[in-house]
């Protein structure tokens, strides 16, 4: 992975600037970052995985294993970690390294934003979903009860490092979620971006450098964004493309379909619409549909209630009053947002697509 130097680069943050860093060996980076007085927070199944990589720095350096699940990203469960930090020394000076997914992700930098008015952090991201998108944005946030995601902030890392190898151990699904996920950045970003990525995915499935190439222009691309809209007001809320009708079919299906592949048929769906309002020529909505058939393909939703899921719709946050809130298509580069009237001609709409575009 002879180039993978040339991917590093810094995102320039309201709260403070981080860098991003792809690298070709775990346990020479872990050696050469962490100093005395950081504390891990670590993923028990990573720790598990990668025992020969991490144990010298486990050794070495004070650690919490955590089980990545929703109860433990939450008031309660991070009231524990805090207590074990707290009790063990960790000092304002000292900095908390994650190594895990998301959660450990949303642990670690919420506790880092709270945690003496806030201490630096550094992040390994171990999932693609982690790793092409959410490592960068500042994003932090945790669940309060059955409500998710709902407390929270942006505060940022100060380092990210990126080892593609993680891939070798996650589960198919998890590595078409991560694909699902990038894809909505290229078709945002434009027609250029979109044939990258198009030309690029399928070996990205089992070469590390086509991978590492579609993780950098997904880190790429955010980044432009959250440059200019750091706190999610105006320009960045595009990135919510597919996921309004992503949301409703990962909460229907009881998350039997993960996070990114919701998100690919909830990008075909908003496609479908919007050709329906002749915003986009129906090729096109085809050309971005061979890419996400390829993604869902084996995780059918055929089973998904119309009226439920119209109405689980009618929940998403980006909705105002009785009208929905989607993210729709005018063509590569041009997804906007548009408040669209929850009507009889709607409905029909999505009956068709149940009906007759799922097969």
């Amino acid at each position: 992975m002879g180039d993978i130097q040339m991917y590093n680069f810094k995102v320039t943050s309201i709260i403070h600037d981080y860098e991003v860093h792809f690298i070709d060996s775990l346990k020479q980076s872990i050696d050469s970052v962490l100093m005395e007085g950081d504390y891990i927070i670590i993923d028990n199944i990573v720790k598990d995985l990668y025992d020969e990589y991490l144990q010298d720095a486990l050794d070495t350096h004070k650690f919490i294993g955590i089980d990545a699940n929703e109860k433990t990203k939450s008031y309660q469960g991070v009231e524990s970690v805090i207590e074990e930090l707290i009790q063990n020394g960790f000092r304002k000076n000292h900095r908390l390294v994650a190594i895990g997914g998301g959660i450990t992700q949303d642990v670690t930098a919420f506790i880092s934003s709270i945690m003496y008015r806030g201490v630096n952090w550094i992040f390994y991201p171990t999932t693609m979903l982690a790793q092409g998108d959410s490592c960068i944005g500042s994003k932090t946030s945790i669940n309060f009860g059955r409500f998710k995601n709902q407390v929270g902030g942006f505060y940022p890392p100060s380092y990210i490092y990126i080892f593609p190898p993680f891939k070798d151990t996650l589960k198919e699904k998890e590595i078409r979620s991560g694909m699902g996920e990038m894809l909505h950045y290229f078709i945002v970003s434009g027609k250029e971006d979109f044939d990258f990525y198009r030309d690029t995915f399928k070996a990205a499935f089992t070469e590390k450098d086509a991978l590492s190439g579609i993780i950098n222009k997904s880190l790429e691309i955010k980044k432009r964004y959250i440059e200019i809209d750091e706190f999610d007001k105006k320009e960045r809320q595009v990135f919510n493309y597919g996921h309004t009708f992503g949301h409703a079919i990962e909460s229907l299906t009881q998350y039997r379909i993960p996070h990114g592949i919701a998100v690919s048929y909830g990008m075909d769906m908003s496609n479908f619409v919007s050709v329906k309002m002749g915003l986009i020529p129906s090729e096109v909505r085809d050309e971005i549909r061979e890419v996400t058939s390829y993604i869902w393909e084996g995780y059918p939703i055929d089973d998904i209630d119309i009226d439920t899921y119209i109405n689980a719709l009618s929940k998403d946050k980006k909705n105002v009053g009785m009208q929905l809130g989607l993210i729709l298509n005018k063509g590569y580069g041009n997804i906007f947002k548009n408040l669209t009237d929850s009507d009889k001609t709607f409905r029909e709409w999505i009956e068709e697509y149940f009906l007759n575009e799922l097969k």
